[in-house]
């Protein structure tokens, strides 16, 4: 985040001059708001990017963790036989690779916050937090697509008979996806200052 403050030097000419706030919460919500109108464009630009470089599109939000959990029902729970307590194998999986799709998408790019809008931050001002801000909306919605998808294969395997019980725990997702959507961005944001100084993590972040 990034206040302007008067200048205070008698050698220079400047009327403002642009310093960092120190400190770990000194976060600016109202300045957030301010610029929720730059956030949204963030988001629709980031959903047209990725329209216009794939031919299916979205779809892609639904093969990526199918093709996933197939995978890894196949070597985890036929290969290696790795029990699952009664919970259908696919199902186990689907859910795990789902939520992991979204922190480590929120991460990842989140760490490459300044070395994708390089160009931006060197024109013009505005809190850089409205980037990774926009990530985390993204993902959101990669994340709810693919979340309705769990939701058939739930039904579908409550529907045969599976011995599968949501309890009360299910009412807390809304503050799990919360408490990731955090967590990923404040990992990304330590990377993605680190990245500029050292491109190496670029390709390390991945592993």
């Amino acid at each position: 985040m990034n206040t302007i403050k008067p200048s205070s030097d008698n050698q220079e000419s400047w009327d403002f001059v642009i310093k960092p706030v120190k400190g770990w919460l000194n976060i600016d919500i109202k300045e957030i708001i301010r610029y929720k109108d730059l956030i949204m464009l963030f988001v629709k630009r980031d959903f047209v990017i990725f329209y216009k470089q794939t031919v299916i599109g979205p779809l892609w939000y639904i093969i990526q963790p199918l093709f996933n959990t197939l995978v890894f029902t196949l070597i985890f729970g036929k290969v290696a036989k790795i029990p699952t307590d009664g919970t259908p194998p696919f199902l186990f999986y689907l859910s795990g690779t789902i939520l992991w799709g979204y922190f480590s998408s929120c991460m990842t790019q989140t760490g490459n916050t300044f070395l994708t809008n390089a160009q931006i931050f060197g024109k013009v001002y505005f809190p850089r937090i409205t980037v990774p801000i926009s990530i985390a909306i993204t993902a959101v919605f990669q994340f709810i697509i693919q979340f309705m998808i769990f939701l058939c294969f739930f039904i579908f395997f409550l529907y045969v008979g599976s011995d599968i019980k949501p309890n009360v725990y299910v009412f807390l997702l809304p503050l799990i996806v919360f408490h990731m959507a955090v967590l990923s961005v404040g990992v990304g944001l330590i990377i993605s200052a680190l990245t500029t100084k050292y491109r190496d993590l670029n390709f390390a972040m991945n592993f």
